[in-house]
C-alpha cells in the first residue's frame, strides 16, 4: 500500500474523534474573534491527498498566496491552523507554548513509548530532556569521533563492495541507525546490536502501517518487536548494574538519574527513551545526508570547492591516517555552509503538530481548543523575503547568521532537537571521507520527492559509489 495511504488512514483514525469547530466561550470580554481563512476540504478527508500529491512548496505556497501568514485547513485527519511567519512560529513553540501541547497518534506513542521525552511537557519533559541534551552536548560527542568515524568507512566501503547500484536513502539509513546506537549504548556487543536492528526494523514498518492489532499484520507485528526490544534493553540495563558499570553514554545518564527525592527512573522510561531517541536520530538525519549527496552531485563546482577543504584537513592527518579532531571538524567552514543549506533547502521537518489546550487567539484570529497547530518552517525556509531565489542551492547565503526564527532545521524552544550537534557531525564526518577517498555518480535519478515519511529524493536516490584509486 502507497505510504502515502497509509499515513492518511493512521493519522485519520487516531484524529477522527476531534471536531472540526469548538465554541468559542461567549463570556470573554474581548470581541469574538472568526477562525483564520481557508479551506477544510471535503468532509473527514479534507485536503490530504492535495498536500501528498504535489511538492509540498506548492501546496503550502499556494495557500499562503491565497490567505496570508495564517489558513485554516484539514489534513491527517484533523483540523489545522497553519502559520507561515517567524514571529507566529516562535509565538506557539516559545513565548506561549504552554498554550499548546505536543501531539501523536497513540498508535505511534504505544510503539515508541508512552515515558518517551517528545510526548510530554512540564517537570518531567525538563528533567528528561536535560539528560539528552547533557549526553548529546559537545563535550560528550567529540569522544565518540574515532568510533563515528570507523561507522563511515565502514559503510562506505560496504557501499563500494556492493559493486552495483544502491538506494543511497536505505543505506544511509543504515548508517544513522549504527551511530545513534553507539550515542545511547557506546560499544555495544555485536549480538545486542543485532538483535535491536532487526527489532527495531520491523517496529519502523510497523509504525507507518494502519494500527490494526489482528495477528500477522505490520502493526501486531510491530507491538511484539517492540516488547522484544524491552527485554533486550532491560538485559543490557541489567548487565550494567550487576558490572557496576558508570558509562557516560546516554544509557548511562539514565540510569544514573535521582530526582530530589531520590527517586530514579524505571527500567521502562528509560527503555522509552533510548527507543525515542533512535526513532528520532535515524530517518532524519538519513534524509540529509540523502539530499547532501544530490546537492553536491549536481554543483560540480562546489564539490571541487569542498574537496579542497577536506584534502587540506587529510594532508594534514598524514593522509587521512590520523583520526580527525574536534577542532578540525569545527573548522570546515565551507562544508558546515553546504549542511545549513541542505538543512534549509530539504526542509526535512516540513512542519511541526502542536495542540492547542484551550482557546487561543493570535493576532485576532481564533485558534480553536483541541484544534492541530502547525508552524510551517518550510515555508519560512523557503520565504524569498528571508531567503533570495530561494529554490537556488546557495551554501553563501550562511556567510552571515540568517534573521532570528527564520532558520529552524531542528524546530525552536523546549521541544527543539536535542540531537542536532550529533546529526551535523556525523553529516561533517561522513562528507569528508567521502570526499577524500571516495567518488559517486548519481543513476538514473528521476526529479522529484517522495516520503518515508521524510521528504528525499525519488527512488531514495540510486547511487554508484567507487574508491580513490
Amino acid at each position: 500500500m502507497d505510504i502515502i495511504f497509509i499515513l492518511f488512514l493512521i493519522f485519520l483514525s487516531s484524529f477522527l474523534s476531534y471536531p472540526f469547530i469548538k465554541k468559542y466561550n461567549k463570556h470573554e470580554t474581548i470581541a469574538k474573534p472568526k477562525l483564520p481563512p481557508g479551506s477544510l476540504g471535503w468532509p473527514y478527508i479534507g485536503e490530504t491527498f492535495q498536500l501528498y500529491s504535489q511538492h509540498p512548496n506548492i501546496f503550502f505556497a499556494s495557500k499562503q498566496k491565497r490567505y496570508g501568514e495564517i489558513f485554516k485547513t484539514h489534513i491527517l485527519g484533523c483540523p489545522c491552523v497553519m502559520l507561515t511567519s517567524p514571529e507566529a512560529a516562535r509565538f506557539v513553540l516559545v513565548t506561549h507554548s504552554h498554550l499548546f501541547k505536543p501531539t501523536y497518534p497513540k498508535s505511534k506513542e504505544k510503539l515508541i513509548g508512552s515515558s518517551a521525552l517528545f510526548f510530554h511537557q512540564g517537570d518531567y519533559h525538563t528533567r528528561i530532556r536535560k539528560l539528552v541534551q547533557n549526553s548529546l552536548a559537545p563535550e560528550s560527542i567529540k569522544k565518540l569521533i574515532p568510533d563515528i568515524e570507523n561507522e563511515v568507512i565502514s559503510s562506505l566501503e560496504s557501499w563500494v563492495s556492493i559493486g552495483q547500484v544502491i538506494n543511497a536513502f536505505h543505506e544511509m539509513k543504515k548508517f544513522s541507525f549504527n551511530v545513534g546506537i553507539l550515542s545511547v549504548f557506546g560499544n555495544l556487543e555485536g549480538n545486542y546490536r543485532e538483535q535491536l536492528k532487526e527489532n527495531y526494523c520491523i517496529v519502523e514498518k510497523g509504525y507507518n502501517s494502519f494500527p490494526n492489532k489482528i495477528p500477522g499484520t505490520s502493526y501486531s507485528k510491530a507491538l511484539l518487536a517492540r516488547r522484544r526490544i524491552q527485554e533486550i534493553i532491560s538485559e543490557i540495563i541489567c548487565k550494567r548494574k550487576e558490572q557496576r558499570l558508570n558509562e557516560k553514554d546516554l544509557l548511562g545518564h539514565l540510569l544514573n538519574y535521582k530526582d530530589e527525592k531520590g527517586k530514579m527512573l524505571s527500567d521502562e522510561e528509560v527503555a522509552d527513551n533510548v527507543i525515542g531517541v533512535l526513532f528520532a536520530a535515524q530517518d532524519t538525519t538519513a534524509s540529509v545526508l540523502t539530499w547532501i549527496l544530490k546537492y553536491l552531485h549536481d554543483h560540480q563546482k562546489l564539490l571541487e570547492a569542498i574537496k579542497a577543504e577536506q584534502m587540506a584537513v587529510c594532508d594534514t592527518n598524514d593522509g587521512g591516517k590520523i583520526p580527525l579532531t574536534w577542532g578540525q571538524i569545527k573548522n570546515m567552514p565551507l562544508t558546515h555552509k553546504v549542511i545549513l543549506e541542505s538543512l534549509r533547502m530539504s526542509s526535512i521537518i516540513s512542519f511541526t503538530f502542536r495542540e492547542a489546550v484551550v482557546d487561543v487567539v493570535y493576532k485576532g484570529y481564533l485558534i480553536p481548543k483541541g484544534w492541530k497547530v502547525m508552524p510551517l518552517f518550510r515555508n519560512i525556509h523557503h520565504n524569498p523575503e528571508f531567503y533570495p531565489a530561494p529554490h537556488n542551492f546557495d551554501p553563501s547565503r550562511f556567510e552571515f547568521a540568517p534573521k532570528p526564527n527564520t532558520f529552524m532545521p531542528f524546530g525552536n524552544g523546549v521541544h527543539s532537537c536535542p540531537g542536532n550537534e550529533l546529526a551535523k557531525l556525523n553529516m561533517l564526518i561522513l562528507i569528508h571521507h567521502l570526499v577524500t577517498k571516495f567518488r559517486w555518480e548519481v543513476v538514473g535519478y528521476q526529479s522529484g520527492i517522495q516520503y518515508s515519511p521524510f521528504p528525499i529524493p525519488q527512488q531514495g536516490l540510486p547511487t554508484r559509489f567507487w574508491r580513490i584509486k
